[in-house]
């Protein structure tokens, strides 16, 4: 249980930070272009964070911190 609620934060943390990047550079062009880039910004977090969690490919490899060289 308790791992699954430190996923579903930290999944939350990659998105509230893609919001908020979005945000600001939307908010750089215009109020709407702010309310824009947060929605997409937090697509795309929610998008990598699920990628990490997932732990395929690339990830995989870093994480276990082995390099096939």
């Amino acid at each position: 249980m308790r791992s699954t609620i430190g996923t579903a934060v930290s999944r939350a943390k990659y998105a509230a930070v893609g919001a908020a990047v979005g945000a600001a550079l939307g908010g750089l062009v215009s109020r709407s272009a702010a309310s824009t880039g947060g929605a997409v910004g937090g697509l795309a977090g929610a998008t990598l964070a699920e990628a990490k969690a997932g732990a395929g490919g690339v990830f995989a490899e870093v994480r276990s911190g082995s390099a096939d060289d």
